[in-house]
């Protein structure tokens, strides 16, 4: 089989390498991919974004199976167009990826079907959500509408917080477009919690839980990213609170959209709040998380190729889904500054006793080298049968991996030990 994925950071470096294992698969283009990703598939410069550019491709090399995982491409149709000429794809239409690219969308679709989630509202207008802003309590989440990269969620301490947040989001256009219209909701405390769920639209069969560590420094100090670690499963996702969960929050969703007339197929996250008063959903994404993916796919036994068109030809109610019972660590090694600004072009080295557990993700190649290309260039994931040894693993390899302005978390994990030990 011919396979194509589209994106190039390490999420769809984890998703190439899970494929690789089925012996049916002869070749994997990955568009754009990445330098390192380089190793594994064949990477052709397009954009994920170009979804004519990704159709013509895929028509001429006559693609058996496409597996579009960032959200952009999704919100902006790509499997429609794929499936338009006749190439079955993993991943949800546009109509359904709309859960994740507006979160107006999302929060009305849970307040409609009573999922729970925190208490909000939505505005077009700047000093109209200002106003209300200042009638209420603090914390206060303040969310753009449509897709920022991960970042544009902003958590207001007080009134001038929240009103530069808006001002920022709604008239400096710091998200562009995406801030057109903004969602003001009730800070919600509590362990978070992040689970990827298989779905063809009637069965849902959830991954193993995983940790995000979103803070760019320690302690979870410093501006938001896309990601600087995760641990899998995670200790505060009791089996009572999955139950809980599936019952209250998944079934649910997947029947909404189903209602809505937006058959959702193909991997939905939950990011969820474990709050006093029961779990409670933050967001949706309409993909694979990153780099929640990079601890969730090394522990899957079932091949992930079967799963995935289970998702796609209805049949997942079939298709055992299967998770090892270890723990995984991803410790993202980014370049110092990020997520603001930063210096790139450092040549990568990786030792080769480590290479196979190393996701890249901002990284090109040159003259046969690796050099710096990003915020976050790699991930480094270890697999173990405690949590403590799969975190120790992970960082030991990062001490076989070098490049010049190299920035990591030291803390990634702890947070989950500490849980443990409750």
């Amino acid at each position: 089989m011919k396979i194509l994925v589209v994106g190039g950071g390490g999420r769809e470096h984890a998703v190439v390498k899970k494929l690789k294992e089925n012996k049916e698969v002869e070749e994997i283009f990955v568009l754009p991919g990445n330098g390192g990703i380089a190793a594994d598939a064949t990477c052709v410069p397009i954009n994920a974004k170009d979804i004519e550019k990704i159709v013509s491709f895929a028509t001429e090399k006559a693609i058996d199976y496409a597996v579009v995982t960032p959200d952009d491409p999704l919100a902006l149709g790509a499997v429609d167009e794929l499936e338009k000429v006749g190439v079955p794809c993993f991943g949800p239409r546009k109509n359904a990826a709309i859960i994740e690219s507006s979160k107006v969308f999302a929060k009305n679709l849970m307040k409609k079907y009573g999922i729970p989630t925190a208490r909000y509202e939505t505005f077009s207008d700047a000093d109209e959500a200002v106003s209300y802003i200042a009638k209420g309590n603090f914390p206060v989440v303040i969310k753009a509408d449509g897709l920022a990269l991960g970042k544009g969620v902003i958590i207001a301490k007080d009134f001038v917080a929240a009103e530069n947040a808006v001002r920022s989001i709604m008239r400096d256009k710091i998200f562009g477009e995406s801030g057109n219209r903004v969602v003001v909701e009730e800070f919600l405390e509590g362990p978070e919690v992040s689970v990827l769920a298989f779905t063809d639209g009637k069965t849902i069969k959830p991954m193993v839980s995983s940790m995000d560590h979103k803070r760019a420094k320690d302690g979870d100090e410093g501006l938001n990213t896309g990601g600087m670690g995760t641990v899998a499963p995670n200790p505060y996702y009791t089996d009572d609170i999955a139950e809980r969960c599936y019952r209250e929050i998944f079934v649910p969703t997947v029947n909404a959209m189903n209602a809505e007339g937006r058959t959702f197929k193909g991997c939905l996250y939950f990011g969820l709040m474990l709050t006093k008063d029961g779990p409670k959903v933050i967001e949706y994404n309409c993909r694979f998380g990153d780099p929640e993916t990079q601890v969730v796919l090394p522990l899957l036994k079932s091949d992930l190729l079967t799963v995935m068109r289970s998702t796609t030809d209805g049949t997942l109610d079939k298709t055992p889904v299967e998770f090892e019972k270890k723990y995984a660590c991803c410790v993202v090694m980014a370049s110092f500054g990020y997520p603001e600004k930063y210096e790139k072009g450092y040549e990568i080295t990786v030792d080769d006793a480590v290479k196979d557990d190393v996701y890249f993700a901002g990284a090109k190649r040159e003259n046969g080298k690796l050099y710096t290309d990003g915020g976050r260039v790699l991930g480094v994931v270890s697999v173990a049968d405690t949590l403590g040894k799969a975190i120790e693993k992970s960082y030991g390899k990062t001490e076989k991996i070098k490049f010049k302005n190299a920035y990591f978390r030291k803390d990634i994990g702890q947070k989950a030990l500490n849980a443990e030990k409750r």
